[in-house]
């Protein structure tokens, strides 16, 4: 996608939120007999009986009512036994869909409580984080309220929360004021202080701010969050959907950049400011993979999620599979399929030895399918290029690319090209997650990557390849994959 068609994308999205902003704006609740305003009814989405047959299987997505756009998942925590994770969708206004789970793969949903009905402004991005008390609380973009809002839980369900309280900040004579854009917020507590980052909203030109509180009341204007930004980083790219944590011996900042989706820096968080030492992206050839959210687990793991986005998946608000972040001791970040997605695996099927003659494909034939993991480790040295093609058709074409280019270090998954390099004398481990006709794949825990293709049923060969030489796969291991049975 060259750049006049993202301005072209941007501005479509931009346009359709601004429509549906002013169509809210208008709406009102009705009273109710006794003069006061009527009680909302809370809608709790649920899967049909029998879902449609392009719907994904095993991925969280949002089945309606309503359609997840924007479908930013959001506020995620770990809380009495469950997570929660909430995500935006667009029902009778910009609200939270909110689900919970005990291993991060089966879903159940709440009733959407988090409305416009009930807060006076739509739901947009925002975070979740505790309080000192130890209670779960919110912080978000108030849609049409001009503010960012905090929000803490009043049940253990997460179903009930506090009247939002504006986040208001202090700005001294001697501050800058004009950098603060009230937009996408994250919160987190550091010792006795809690601060607030608001994200710089794209085309405003403003850079990321700073706020810090005692009682998540009265808050101050620090001032700039980041140090300074990294050299890679496009003048045009916004920091929205930001979610701060440490990770290892460092600090880091999920993002996105409108234009070019997610996005992180690596750096350190110290005197009230974060400077950056690493930055890397999550998405190439457009935006795809897009509002990351991320929680820690009971166990201490960090998990993320972002939001499928622009790609041709059924229903919308499609999340993509958790991923562990970890950061080791040689500060290069490992990004894992969730552990617990090996609970949806069943009637594993295996080979080893396979040689992969050059320049012809070796057909599996007794692995297909389009709700399936797949593990293939190819032997060092990898040849000029190796990889699987998967979702083909019965000639064997047609289907998903997944390759290694040895030559030019790229992962390539379908259109996307990612940045890979293996180390000398490394083999090549290649998981792939086939959801109907999404692909997800990850790379010896260093590189991960998603594509799409149109839905075609029938279309379901898997085959491995070899250019510039054969090819050893020392070994291939598939499951078939159950569905994660996300309901009520």
């Amino acid at each position: 996608m060259d750049m006049k068609q993202i301005v072209n994308k941007m501005a479509a999205v931009a346009g359709l939120w601004a429509f549906a902003s002013g169509l809210l704006v208008c709406a009102a609740e009705e009273p109710g007999k006794d003069g006061n305003k009527a009680l909302p009814e809370f809608d709790t989405p649920a899967m049909p009986e029998n879902p449609p047959e392009n719907w994904l299987t095993y991925h969280l997505v949002h089945p309606g009512p309503g359609r997840a756009f924007p479908g930013d998942p959001n506020c995620a925590f770990y809380w009495k036994g469950e997570y929660h994770l909430h995500y935006i969708y667009n029902h009778n206004g910009f609200c939270f869909g909110h689900v919970s789970s005990k291993d991060l793969v089966h879903w159940t949903w709440h009733p959407t409580t988090l409305t416009r009905k009930v807060n006076g402004h739509g739901m947009f991005s925002g975070t979740g984080f505790f309080t000192k008390e130890g209670k779960p609380a919110i912080i978000y973009h108030g849609e049409g309220s001009g503010r960012n809002q905090i929000a803490i839980a009043l049940d253990d369900t997460l179903e009930k929360w506090s009247k939002p309280m504006a986040l208001e900040p202090k700005v001294r004579p001697d501050q800058d004021g004009s950098k603060i854009a009230n937009w996408d917020p994250d919160a987190w507590l550091d010792g006795d202080n809690y601060y607030a980052l608001s994200g710089g909203n794209p085309g405003s030109g403003k850079p990321p701010t700073l706020f810090k509180s005692a009682d998540l009341k009265n808050w101050d204007y620090l001032g700039l969050f980041l140090d300074h930004d990294m050299p890679d980083v496009l003048k045009s790219e916004d920091i929205s959907c930001p979610n701060f944590f440490k990770i290892g011996n460092k600090h880091m900042l999920l993002c996105i950049s409108h234009n070019l989706g997610c996005r992180y820096y690596l750096g350190e968080w110290k005197n009230e400011k974060f400077t950056p030492d690493v930055h890397a992206r999550m998405t190439w050839n457009g935006n795809n993979f897009f509002a990351p959210e991320s929680v820690l687990t009971k166990d201490g793991r960090r998990v993320m999620w972002a939001w499928l986005i622009g790609l041709p998946l059924a229903p919308t608000g499609v999340q993509s599979l958790p991923r562990e972040l970890e950061l080791p001791a040689d500060g290069v970040l490992r990004i894992r399929p969730l552990k617990e997605l090996e609970s949806l695996r069943y009637d594993q099927q295996q080979a080893k030895d396979i040689i992969v003659k050059s320049d012809a494909a070796f057909n599996l034939k007794e692995i297909s399918g389009n709700a399936r993991e797949l593990e293939v480790t190819f032997k060092s040295p990898v040849t000029k290029e190796v990889g699987l093609n998967v979702l083909c058709d019965k000639d064997g074409a047609n289907g998903v690319r997944i390759a290694y280019l040895s030559d030019s270090k790229i992962l390539q998954v379908g259109k996307v090209n990612a940045p890979f390099e293996l180390k000398a004398g490394e083999d090549l481990t290649l998981r792939v997650f086939i959801d109907k006709n999404l692909v997800e794949v990850f790379a010896n825990d260093r590189q991960a990557a998603v594509a799409a293709q149109k839905h075609v049923p029938e279309n379901l060969g898997i085959s491995l390849f070899s250019k510039g030489g054969d090819s050893a796969v020392t070994q291939l291991r598939s499951w078939k994959m159950k569905s994660c049975s996300a309901g009520r």
